[in-house]
């Protein structure tokens, strides 16, 4: 059953390389953005897609941290761990709740 843990810790590795490239497409975007609002004043505020897409990013990542979690637990079935994990899920569906409503209430995302 040691193959579950290296699964676990495989998911959650591919759950943090996810953000990781979420970030970096983010700061390229934000940096772009920004050398196109320098060149022309006149262009509007352009982060609303950027936020969203981001907000992507970090959903989809949080949710295979989730998935190894969960794997995790079910290798390591102690209560402690149970506790734990209950917690887990509890903050990070907390956090894709709000990353979600930010994305469906931002209009400006809808033309992304």
């Amino acid at each position: 059953m040691e193959v579950l843990n290296y699964i676990a810790q495989a998911i959650s590795i591919a759950g943090s390389v996810i953000i990781i490239w979420g970030v970096l497409i983010t700061v390229f975007n934000f940096l772009k953005n920004e050398k196109d609002k320098l060149a022309n004043i006149k262009l509007p505020n352009n982060s609303g897609p950027i936020r969203y897409q981001f907000s992507g990013y970090l959903i989809l990542g949080l949710d295979f941290m989730l998935a190894a979690d969960i794997i995790h637990t079910i290798h390591n079935p102690v209560l402690n761990e149970l506790y734990v994990l209950a917690m887990i899920v509890g903050i990070r569906s907390v956090i894709n709740f709000f990353l979600v409503k930010e994305m469906g209430s931002s209009e400006s995302a809808k033309t992304f």
